[in-house]
């Protein structure tokens, strides 16, 4: 068996034109255009390349941004007044508060001060919390975790009474997307650095989401055959034979586990721009809230 690929780029540019549309429909019907705070405090590298590939995608897709810069030492009352004048701001349907923020900071209490419908990340605590209640909805998705299902439907995996096994519990992915498959219906374990004989788990496995921060960690023998896995690590790994003397790779061996999965998103091209489309398609439905 060769595993199909899922291109997550290709998805993902079908759903930002699809946002790209409706922006400018909002525009000829004389609505209001969405517009997106990005909040970045300190001199975090990646954090600043991040943010500025969500400018420029909101940029591509008619949306407005705004981008805030607060110095490393910004205390936590500056940060949390910023949020608020933001909450306050009728120009503005998301905010984004890149993470990680400084250590010396509470993440916590900056991302309770969030307006719940401008929380486009989706990671205010009522949010998560709705995530995790049967019977209730969130008002926002987080990003990443709402593109890993997204991927996992376009690929053709059935989810229903499904066995799927998550590795990683991070706030950010891990937990979220753990949650999502609860509703979705799957049965669903949640594999993390305590956990015992993981390649027996993960042999059971119909649905893996990998997010463990592990250099390919999953091996082609712990796959089960036809399994759909998603590969959310990036990690980068030493390549004299590459220009840059690194090459980025995923938590999953991609090439022998391809000869087994059913499909598997690649390392870059899978996960990494459908966590973009998903913010610039709440970004639009903020608007549409507001309406």
């Amino acid at each position: 068996m060769t595993a199909k690929i899922i291109d997550g780029k290709a998805i993902a540019d079908r759903v930002r034109a699809e946002v790209k549309e409706a922006v400018a429909k909002r525009a000829a019907e004389g609505k209001t255009i969405p517009g997106l705070a990005t909040v970045l405090v300190g001199e975090n590298p990646a954090s600043k390349v991040y943010v500025r590939s969500k400018q420029k995608a909101c940029a591509e897709a008619g949306i407005n941004s705004f981008g805030h810069n607060l110095p490393e030492d910004a205390t936590q009352e500056e940060v949390e007044a910023l949020v608020r004048k933001l909450n306050a701001d009728p120009n503005v349907n998301g905010i984004l508060v890149q993470l990680p923020l400084p250590k010396h900071l509470d993440e916590e209490k900056v991302l309770g001060a969030i307006d719940l419908n401008k929380d486009v990340d989706g990671f205010h605590p009522i949010n998560i919390g709705r995530l995790a209640q049967k019977g209730r909805e969130p008002v926002f998705i987080p990003c990443t975790p709402a593109g890993c299902m997204v991927l996992l439907e376009e690929a053709g995996a059935r989810l229903t009474g499904a066995n799927a096994v998550v590795l990683g519990r991070s706030n950010i992915v891990g937990m979220p997307v753990a949650l999502l498959l609860v509703k979705a219906n799957a049965t669903v374990t949640i594999v993390h650095s305590r956990t015992k004989n993981i390649p027996e788990v993960l042999r059971e496995a119909d649905i893996i989401i990998a997010a463990i921060g592990q250099p390919e960690f999953v091996k082609k023998d712990w796959v089960k055959p036809g399994a759909f896995i998603i590969d959310v690590g990036i990690n980068q790994i030493e390549d004299p034979t590459s220009k840059k003397g690194y090459r980025l790779v995923g938590d999953v061996a991609f090439d022998e586990v391809a000869e087994v999965a059913a499909a598997i998103t690649p390392v870059p091209g899978g996960v990494g721009p459908m966590t973009i489309a998903m913010l610039l398609k709440n970004t639009l439905r903020a608007a549409e809230l507001k309406d």
